[in-house]
């Protein structure tokens, strides 16, 4: 345990030190102010317009942190061949995997918040020019605090990103792990649209396949609430605890996976 701990924190001081990470999350949070110049120029929409620009850009920028931290996670061991040195040590494995993806976690936590205080700072901003009644009458008010159902939602998916990513660079280049990963974020949010194939196709074997690879990718379209709650829709309990044991059904698979190959692979 202290093996994992000790390597997740490392993780996390070396994603901090990372300027690109400063980068994305400094054009997100800019991305999140100009969202409140957007919304001026449409009329009564001005705070929907808010909030689905600045979820949006939580989980844009959140995604490439995920992914461009996540595939070099093993393989820049690998290159610098500081993982002899990680390995000689008393480690196991399964520990170097677990320590790794657990210190990106933290890192996206940290920086997932920041995002999303910055868009409450910028809907507190706007929430003091709208009139009280008319903050009531609408059909959701600035500070929503509904929207950490989003937020909450959005870090799931991340996390689930960030496993596929560490999955993927256990045994692949970091460009084709960025590749794959990429490839497979767009394929799971259009996975659900697979399971009901047999309605648009007439061959009985397309729509079993399209059914097979939609039990294989993962569902990342169930993490998006980001409409519903900028409309001011509730999001059922029910619906957040299923989607949350999903992801974490999906983290734990792609870990066995990511630490089965990598404790199979020789690095003399």
């Amino acid at each position: 345990m202290k093996a994992t701990a000790w390597i997740a924190v490392n993780v996390f001081r070396e994603s901090v030190r990372d300027k690109v990470l400063y980068n994305l999350v400094l054009f997100a949070i800019l991305l999140i102010g100009a969202s409140y110049a957007l919304g001026q120029l449409t009329a009564g929409q001005d705070v929907k317009i808010i909030k689905d620009l600045g979820l949006g850009a939580t989980l844009i920028f959140g995604l490439f942190i995920a992914v461009f931290i996540g595939i070099g996670l093993v393989s820049k061991e690998v290159e610098r061949r500081s993982i002899y040195n990680l390995l000689s040590k008393p480690i196991h494995r399964y520990q170097v995997i677990v320590g790794k993806y657990l210190g990106l976690v933290l890192t996206l936590i940290v920086n997932v918040a920041i995002m999303a205080a910055a868009l409450f700072a910028v809907l507190f901003y706007m929430s003091l020019s709208i009139p009280m009644d008319a903050q009531k009458a609408a059909d959701a008010i600035a500070l929503d605090p509904r929207l950490l159902e989003a937020v909450t939602l959005i870090l799931a998916e991340l996390m689930v990103v960030t496993a596929i990513a560490l999955c993927f660079s256990t045994f692949s280049t970091p460009l084709l792990s960025a590749a794959f990963t990429f490839g497979l974020v767009i394929a799971g949010h259009f996975s659900a649209d697979l399971k009901s194939f047999d309605e648009v196709v007439a061959s009985p074997a397309a729509a079993q396949v399209a059914r097979a690879v939609y039990w294989v990718l993962p569902n990342l379209s169930q993490f998006d609430v980001k409409s519903q709650v900028v409309h001011g829709q509730v999001v059922p309990i029910g619906y957040m605890a299923a989607a949350a044991t999903c992801a974490l059904l999906y983290i734990g698979t792609l870990l066995v996976i990511a630490i089965f190959v990598f404790s199979r692979r020789d690095f003399k």
